[in-house]
């Protein structure tokens, strides 16, 4: 892995993490899925605009057309519209620490239903991972956490599972930025639905709520996105999905630093225990060098 890749790396797990404290201020002074379905329309129509400037087109194999749609439906849809709907009445720290499993949740798949070999090591960090992830519910339970918006969390976890099997095949072929936007403008179709049947257009402006959506709708929307991709194509998913690790402490500390969100010893300890897991069952899917 080159200096490049490695930076590539560190700037989406960054950008990534920072998105569930941006989405706990949207949701605050806006209706979640209309403002993530026009953040999605924005984001979409830039990408595409800024696409079709660099000589990018939509002329996509039969793969990457499956891949958008899959993408667009399973993470931006049904992932961040479960995400921002949870966001009401969980913290962003909670929604971080549960979204930050799905390398786990995609290790558990792999190994269980699509016949993938695990090594010790990967077990180790799958059984870390659970018992991480039960020291932290174990305490925000107790505490008196929104059942309904964690049940939201983990449905979303899974639908975000579903995404990243199917980024490897949208991700090779080109045209890169084009993708980008067009599954974005997928997930805008899609939420627009629920968002006019159930939602009503009801916003405090303020000057949180703008900062807040611009800087989710270019910087974790379009930019990490861009980069995410980017960083599969040029290193692979299983050698990308490593930076996951770095989720769970950045997640919790970018809440923590700007929304003031308290952290307890048991969500240290977990966040800590989540992470050696995520690396242990990443650096398992290593090849073993001879």
């Amino acid at each position: 892995m080159d200096i490049r890749a490695i930076l590539m790396g560190l700037a989406f797990a960054a950008m990534w993490s920072s998105a569930f404290t941006s989405a706990r201020v949207i949701v605050e002074f806006a209706p979640p899925l209309t403002a993530l379905a026009l953040r999605f329309l924005v984001s979409g129509i830039i990408g595409v605009l800024i696409a079709l400037a660099l000589g990018q087109n939509a002329r996509l194999t039969r793969q990457q057309w499956i891949g958008v749609v899959v993408f667009g439906v399973c993470q931006n849809a049904l992932y961040l519209g479960l995400n921002f709907v949870a966001m009401q009445t969980i913290e962003a720290s909670l929604a971080a620490i549960v979204a930050s499993t799905m390398p786990l949740l995609v290790a558990l798949v792999g190994w269980l239903l699509l016949g993938q070999r695990m090594r010790p090591l990967g077990v180790a960090g799958l059984v870390a991972g659970v018992i991480g992830v039960a020291l932290i519910m174990g305490a925000r339970i107790s505490g008196g956490v929104d059942i309904y918006g964690l049940v939201l969390c983990m449905i979303g976890v899974v639908s975000l599972t579903v995404a990243t099997l199917a980024v490897l095949g949208a991700a090779s072929g080109g045209n890169v930025l084009m993708i980008v936007g067009l599954q974005m403008l997928v997930g805008s179709a899609v939420l627009w639905v629920p968002a006019l049947a159930w939602e009503s257009f009801d916003i405090t402006w303020n000057w949180q709520l703008i900062v807040a959506f611009i800087y989710t709708t270019i910087v974790p929307g379009l930019m990490a996105t861009w980069v995410w991709f980017m960083l599969v194509g040029r290193i692979g998913a299983v050698k990308a999905s490593t930076f996951h690790f770095l989720n769970p402490f950045l997640g919790v500390a970018t809440a923590a630093a700007l929304l003031g969100e308290k952290i307890g010893l048991l969500d240290v300890a977990g966040v800590v225990i989540i992470a050696g897991g995520i690396l242990a069952v990443q650096l398992s899917k290593q090849p073993v060098r001879p």
